[in-house]
Order: C-alpha cells, then structure tokens, then sequence
C-alpha cells in the first residue's frame, strides 16, 4: 500500500508540474494562482518554476496562525511542482497556431485533473495552498468554497496587475477542474492510512479542495 500512495503522489506532482508547463504553451490563460506566478516571475526575473517553489513556502508560513501541520505530500508538493513545471518548458514547445493552443489546453487542463485525484488520493497531506483554503475556512467558520473563492480572486487580481495571463484558459479552468477532480478520485483514492503510516502526514479530506 505505501509503494503505491509513494508511487501515486511522485507521478501526480510530475503531472500537475507537466500541466502548468501546457497552460503556459497554450498562451491562453492560466488559473488564479499560475496567473499570479507567472506575473511575479515576470517581474523579478526568475523562472515560474522557482516562483512556485518559493510562494510555496511563503505560504506554508501563513499556516502557522492557522494552525495547519504539513503532511509529507505537502513538503514534496512544494517543490516537486516547480521542478517539473520548469522541466516541461524546457521539453514542450510552443503553438501559434489556435487550433494547437487550444488542444493544448484541454490537455492542460485533462492532465491537471488527472494529476490532482493522483495525489489528493494518495493522502500525504494537502498541497500549500490548498491547506491554506481549508486552513482558512476551519478558523474562520466559512465555507471552504467562499475561502477558496477569496484567495483566488485576491491572487488572480495580483496576478493580472503583475502581468500574469488572463484568458479563456482562466475561465476553462475555473469551470472544469472541480467536476473533473470529482469524476476522477474514487479511481485514485486510496484507504485510509494504517498507524505506521501516519508519520508521513496528515490526511486530507479529499474532496475538501473541490
């Protein structure tokens, strides 16, 4: 059972890496928190990759006041993501031609889907912002979709004014990923941990990010 939650967490962080890099090649928008990576990597000169590692720990900073534990899944979410996004800019190449961006963002968005039942499923514990929005919503008594929707209007409006790219991929995104994660998880999710096993993290209720 580890080998395959170890397994299962490794190969969605590669994917939801591998998805960033599509959505940037499609050059047609990009979901809240990316559009406000990419805006900041634009404006202090790093590569978005390193941008999400780094924001990555910001935020796990911001889970102190919170009272939010990282998980095993979270540590590696932090800078596994980045890793792989970088990776895929460097492989994947660009389209500019509408008919190419456009499938390449509905793989973009098919295999971010994908790559989040993966580790969700694998319950190492939520990524950073992810148990920033569940964090949030349990001191505060709000909803976790009123928390997300709060966080992801803030850094989507940040993102915008650093330059970041807003676009059909935004909305596309927006509308798709929480049914899409629905669909897929009960393919992915695994039982819950043995007490072995709780050393590696804390469980995230699944569909709390949906």
């Amino acid at each position: 059972m580890m080998t395959r939650r170890l397994l299962q967490l490794f190969v969605g962080l590669a994917m939801y890496g591998f998805s960033l890099s599509l959505f940037i090649r499609a050059a047609l928008g990009l979901d809240p928190w990316d559009v406000f990576h990419q805006g900041l990597a634009g404006r202090v000169g790093l590569s978005i990759g390193v941008v999400v590692i780094i924001m990555s720990f910001i935020v796990l900073l911001l889970w102190i006041p919170l009272r939010q534990k990282p998980g095993f899944g979270t540590l590696c979410n932090a800078v596994l993501v980045g890793l792989f996004a970088d990776l895929g800019l460097a492989v994947i190449p660009e389209f500019s031609h509408l008919g190419g961006q456009v499938a390449m963002l509905v793989g973009a968005v098919l295999l971010n889907g994908v790559a989040s039942a993966c580790y969700i499923g694998a319950r190492f514990g939520p990524g950073p912002r992810d148990g920033l929005m569940t964090g949030l919503a349990r001191r505060t008594g709000w909803s976790v979709r009123i928390s997300r929707t709060l966080i992801e209007v803030v850094v989507l409006a940040a993102g915008w004014f650093l330059g970041g790219s807003v676009g059909l991929g935004t909305v596309v995104y927006a509308l798709a990923i929480g049914p899409l994660v629905q669909l897929l998880l009960p393919y992915f999710e695994v039982p819950e941990k043995t007490g072995q096993e709780e050393a590696l993290g804390e469980s995230l209720p699944s569909r709390a990010v949906l």
